[in-house]
């Protein structure tokens, strides 16, 4: 099939193309169409266009629109798990747990509603707080989970009457611009608007003048260029960025109980997610033996092409990760222990063992950066005062989780740590109806629950005297 932009209404192709590359292969399996500056002023100007005429829908009938993409969206589910495997390469079990959430967020989000507020009215005073629509809104997703982290923002951003221009991560276009094609059947033009760029238009779209917000999930690195590019006219702005999340492990866990847990929270999508356990913090005495567990369980663990029967870690998504990743593995080797993995595997594609490592101080980049990939470190502590402060020892705080057999003890210590979320006994939980973002520098704002829905509105009082 071709695959093009939404632009107004209609399926365009770009100025130029953009290959595409396969994750499994580290080879291009498709062309997609590429837009240049002219095509995203067009997008933004359709967008800006239709606002008034989407705004001004009763809410029911906007959610309708929606409901009518999800309803859309199902009855292609196998479609969208198969390009999101190839695109992006993640195992298919896992593209259908992200495509199969998509509808449901569509719905869940699509259902909120958000009141007027009566704050004041008395024999003299009635005070009402109404939240109305910012107007275009700028979507800039990732690669790590492309069609999801959009539909965090495109639909609340919808059902609230605002329109969007959404800019996919140039690697992982395809799902997105497959979404485009549903929503050119389905909503009004110029409602919805998809531009794919090559990393080249992302400062314009954040700087247009007509663009009232920016929504970005990426690097904390590129979040603050988002932010510059976003003062000119003072849009507002959430950014979902980086984590460095710490699972601490208190002295009363099982070892064999929590060890596949957490390393499951640390792997999935071959570690590529900002919510993702990057630092394991365990009792001295216990390192050990949940060394032990993660190795057999790295050695267990199949790692292969997202399509093949059996796969529970694909590859890193792109070279540039890749490289990196194995940047990151080749310094710790330097400075600590290998206990499982250790390197890139022998066969196309970008492709890295499962791995752990020990013995690491706080200072060594594996313990300090994102990996955001296959890989982690393992650091004893000896005192809980201890491991709280270094687990906040971090410009991140985005997410935590405490491992114990007492919940109420893990409750306690989960309030000391300084991040959005923290997790006793669970890590990457993200109920929808629940808000989730960062403190520090891993980001501005929340997605997700009613506070998510808010962050596409601005406040409006009306104060009337009777």
């Amino acid at each position: 099939m071709k695959y093009r932009m939404l632009i107004d209404g209609k399926l365009r192709e770009g100025a130029s193309t953009l290959d595409v590359v396969d994750p499994a292969t580290g080879a291009p399996f498709e062309t997609c169409a590429r837009a240049d500056q002219a095509q995203l002023e067009e997008a933004v100007a359709a967008a800006k266009r239709s606002f008034p005429a989407w705004a001004a829908l009763p809410q029911a009938e906007r959610r309708s629109y929606l409901d009518r993409l999800a309803d859309a969206m199902e009855t292609r589910l196998d479609e969208f798990c198969a390009l999101l495997t190839r695109e992006q390469g993640k195992p298919l079990a896992q593209s259908q747990f992200e495509i199969g959430g998509s509808v449901l967020a569509i719905r869940t989000l699509a259902a909120m509603t958000v009141e007027p507020q009566v704050l004041r009215d008395t024999d003299t005073d009635l005070i009402i707080e109404h939240r109305t629509p910012l107007g275009v809104i700028g979507a800039i997703t990732p690669w790590n989970f492309p069609v999801i982290l959009l539909i965090y923002k495109m639909v609340p951003a919808l059902v609230m009457g605002n329109t969007v221009v959404a800019k996919p991560a140039p690697t992982t276009p395809l799902t997105t611009m497959l979404l485009g094609e549903l929503c050119a059947g389905i909503l009004p033009a110029g409602v919805f608007n998809v531009v794919v760029d090559n990393n080249d238009l992302g400062a314009a779209l954040s700087a247009h003048p007509d663009v009232a917000k920016i929504s970005f999930t990426g690097s904390t690195a590129t979040g603050r260029r988002v932010m510059a590019a976003a003062a000119t006219n003072l849009k507002r702005l959430t950014l979902e960025l980086g984590g460095n999340d710490a699972a601490i492990i208190l002295d009363d866990a099982d070892v064999k109980v929590v060890a596949q847990k957490v390393f499951d929270a640390a792997m999935v999508n071959a570690g590529q997610t900002c919510l993702a356990a990057k630092r394991i913090y365990a009792p001295h005495h216990m390192v050990d033996a949940l060394c032990d567990e993660f190795a057999r369980i790295g050695r267990e663990t199949v790692v292969d092409a997202g399509q093949n029967q059996g796969a529970q870690i694909g590859p890193v998504q792109n070279r540039q990760q890749y490289e990196r990743v194995l940047e990151l593995i080749d310094d710790a080797k330097q400075h600590g222990t290998v206990v499982v993995g250790g390197g890139a595997m022998d066969r196309d594609g970008y492709f890295i063992q499962p791995t752990v490592m020990r013995d690491l101080s706080e200072s060594v980049r594996l313990v300090r950066e994102e990996q955001f990939g296959p890989v982690f470190p393992v650091l004893g502590y000896d005192t809980i005062d201890e491991v709280v402060a270094r687990a906040n020892d971090s410009d991140f705080g985005l997410g935590a989780s405490i491992w114990t057999a007492d919940p109420k003890r893990g409750t306690e210590i989960a309030m000391r740590i300084d991040t959005g979320t923290t997790w006793v006994n669970k890590h990457l939980d993200t109920p929808f109806d629940v808000p989730f973002g960062g403190v520090k520098q891993s980001g501005l704002g929340r997605e997700l629950g009613i506070e998510g829905v808010k962050e596409f509105t601005q406040v409006k009082i009306v104060n009337v005297a009777k």
